[in-house]
């Protein structure tokens, strides 16, 4: 019997691109022969009209939709709701800001799909950004090791029901995706070729709100799970110095520099641990 994937995107208060999101994964090129999938949006504590704005999204042949209202707010707790509401083989996490490409998800369902224990990727690209301070900011970024390593798993990462195994419930962590990844060794993780738009936040405030927060959620795996750190593989060859990136791109590395200082400082501090930008 062929693997069945199962496609998990949680969601709160994603009126404005829930429907983008849902249209990029209904688009998808065909699956590996004999493979059906299923959406589940995750509405998660939603105040606005997610929830039906994604049940009025009409899924393609092959394909089937549900939408899971929650009445609490919380993105591992939805996890844990779509986690066990899920009947695929093959489990793809999916954030509702993120636009895959047509052949993402056949790449990493044919990727997983003799079941192992195993985890997935793709390519990673950021979307346009309008603020120029994004835009220097996301310039320097995207030649950092961990943007360049594989399957870094922001926005969307996939896994086998074998390698979601391996932990219960969701912890209530900030990064989920980095618990995620460092849950399988390096040469448990693949990259795939297709690619996804991920955006990045606008402006300096949300980049040091956001930065800050990214920064709080690896340090809280670090603390708790600190078996996992040696799951973090290898810097990908070739990666730049700080020097190499400061006289390539003085303006990204001005910027970059200037949120990292900030993030070390109580400017623009938040008073929840889930902290988004937009």
């Amino acid at each position: 019997m062929k693997p069945r994937v199962s496609v998990l995107v949680p969601a709160h208060n994603e009126a404005a691109l829930i429907r983008k999101c849902l249209a990029a994964v209904f688009a998808s090129d065909p699956l590996p022969a004999g493979m059906t999938a299923e959406v589940l949006v995750l509405a998660n504590g939603c105040t606005d009209s997610t929830a039906a704005l994604a049940r009025a999204v009409e899924a393609p042949a092959g394909w089937t939709l549900e939408v899971l209202e929650l009445p609490d707010g919380g993105k591992l707790g939805a996890l844990n709701a779509g986690d066990a509401a899920a009947c695929g083989d093959i489990l793809i996490y999916l954030d509702a800001d993120v636009a895959v490409s047509p052949a993402l998800i056949p790449q990493l369902a044919a990727a997983l799909a003799d079941g192992a224990p195993r985890y997935a990727g793709g390519r990673p690209a950021v979307a346009p950004a309008r603020s120029a301070v994004t835009r220097a900011y996301a310039r320097l970024w995207v030649r950092l090791p961990f943007f360049n390593c594989v399957a870094p798993g922001f926005g969307v990462f996939a896994m086998t029901r074998a390698g979601r195994a391996r932990w219960g419930n969701w912890p209530d962590i900030i990064s989920d995706d980095t618990f995620a990844r460092l849950s399988f060794a390096p040469e448990e993780r693949t990259q795939v070729p297709a690619g996804y738009s991920w955006p990045m936040v606008e402006g300096f405030r949300n980049l040091v709100r956001v930065r800050r927060r990214q920064n709080a959620g690896v340090a809280e795996v670090a603390a708790w799970f600190p078996e996992l750190l040696a799951n973090g593989g290898r810097e990908p060859q070739g990666a730049l110095s700080p020097l190499r990136l400061m006289l390539t791109d003085p303006a990204g590395f001005l910027i970059y520099a200037l949120v990292a200082l900030a993030v070390k400082t109580p400017l623009f501090a938040s008073r929840t641990r889930w902290t988004r930008g937009r």
